[in-house]
């Protein structure tokens, strides 16, 4: 691990931040590529994997961009927390907003969301899954930026430790997505395709948010607390409810408690 903070501290922030999000787009293809192993999976192993899914966005959340926004803030009380408390907000109303605009259909196949359209439900599920990708890529880009500019509580070995923790969970997720669609009767090909596609705009959100705080620093803890924020949101709003539909709400809950102890570890053992 060492190896690779040193490598991508020799990085341009932005190129940094490119690179950990094909990376975590990477995971997500190797994800959706067990389609080509497996016909199906359990409902109880996908609950559980959704589960731990959930876990880790919940700790990233905190200890990656929450609570560095807290600590990088000027002032004591209500001040020092205002510039946390307004991003995470904001980040919240983002994908709200977005979710009722966007058309798109959760894993189980409720009805379709967001403006009616005429679009597949393939198209939906993976515009579904794509939605709650865009904080995950903002996020890894933000802490690149902030680190770039010399925060102290935005580190490139935060922003490494992130990065791995989202490729973690976007591997479950991939076969989330890719499972049920060739349960549906998709090819395996096009499975794996919707599958791997839902994570390409992870890249585009860590350019977008490298760039935004290399030229606008003192958005930094603002930025940091939306993409909270809007993680936060995805979990509560698609992932937890997901794992609620079947008899495996145990699994699910000890996989979103291991989800969650992994990624803590990681980020205040490395980050």
């Amino acid at each position: 691990m060492d190896q690779i903070i040193e490598y991508f501290s020799s990085l341009n922030p932005v190129i940094g931040a490119l690179y950990a999000t094909l990376f975590t787009w990477g995971v997500t293809a190797i994800g959706a590529s067990t389609v080509f192993l497996f016909n199906t999976m359990s409902r109880m192993a996908l609950d559980g994997m959704l589960g731990f899914t959930g876990g880790v966005m919940v700790a990233a959340s905190f200890w990656s961009l929450l609570f560095p926004a807290i600590e990088m803030s000027a002032g004591q009380g209500f001040i020092k927390v205002m510039p946390a408390a307004i991003g995470f907000g904001l980040g919240a109303l983002f994908i709200f907003g977005v979710d009722k605009i966007l058309p798109h259909i959760h894993i189980n196949f409720k009805e379709p969301e967001g403006i009616k359209t005429p679009w597949r439900r393939t198209t939906l599920l993976t515009l579904a899954v794509t939605l709650h990708n865009i904080p995950e890529g903002l996020a890894v880009g933000i802490l690149f930026g902030g680190a770039a500019a010399g925060i102290p509580e935005s580190s490139i070995a935060g922003a490494v430790v992130l990065a791995f923790g989202i490729g973690l969970q976007n591997f479950p997720e991939g076969i989330a997505v890719a499972m049920p669609l060739r349960r549906s009767g998709l090819s395996k090909r096009k499975s794996f395709w919707y599958g791997q596609l839902s994570a390409i705009v992870e890249p585009v959100a860590g350019v977008i948010g490298a760039l935004a705080v290399t030229f606008f620093t003192p958005i930094l803890p603002y930025a940091l607390a939306f993409a909270a924020g809007a993680m936060i949101f995805v979990v509560v709003e698609e992932v937890i409810p997901e794992t609620q539909l079947d008899k495996y709400t145990d699994i699910a809950t000890l996989g979103f408690i291991g989800g969650f102890i992994i990624m803590m570890t990681l980020d205040v053992a490395l980050g």
